[in-house]
């Protein structure tokens, strides 16, 4: 195995897209779990998970940028491997309970339905917020991103 397969992936796929570019953030989908990382990695694979969001406040207490339409991120499984590169297509600010059915079903889990995706993300949020010292309200403002998968990771290709 490579020294940095991350970047080493993203800098063939940079090269074969001519794109001049860092390597993009790399991360993996959940709340850090091997199980949750590999399960929504999975997903993004399969074409099953074209959405996710994050809490809007997150952004800002962990001084990150909020991601922008045609910004490129590298898909981890729950061992830190790459999966693939993703690209954002739509970025929109909601309050979650005003998020729609479709953003909802886009996020590919469980039984796609909208009361499936609200109990698991009241769950997710409560907790992440919890890290903060923040309570969970159905108001909280949520980083709704949609994106595409442009590549799937092929080891030694």
């Amino acid at each position: 195995m490579s020294a940095n397969p991350i970047n080493e992936y993203w800098q063939r796929f940079a090269k074969q897209n001519e794109l001049n570019m860092d390597t993009p953030s790399a991360w993996m989908f959940g709340d850090g779990s091997k199980a949750m990382g590999d399960e929504l990695g999975g997903l993004v694979v399969s074409g099953m998970k074209t959405g996710t969001c994050s809490a809007h406040c997150a952004y800002e207490l962990e001084n990150e940028e909020i991601p922008k339409v045609g910004r490129y991120d590298i898909v981890l499984d729950g061992d830190n491997n790459p999966l693939a590169i993703i690209q954002m297509t739509q970025i929109e600010v909601v309050k979650m309970n005003e998020v729609t059915h479709e953003f909802a079903r886009s996020e590919g889990e469980g039984d796609l339905s909208y009361a499936y995706w609200y109990q698991e993300h009241v769950e997710f949020f409560t907790w992440q917020l919890s890290q903060y010292g923040l309570t969970f309200t159905p108001e909280i403002l949520l980083v709704c991103q949609t994106f595409k998968v442009v590549d799937v990771y092929r080891a030694g290709a």
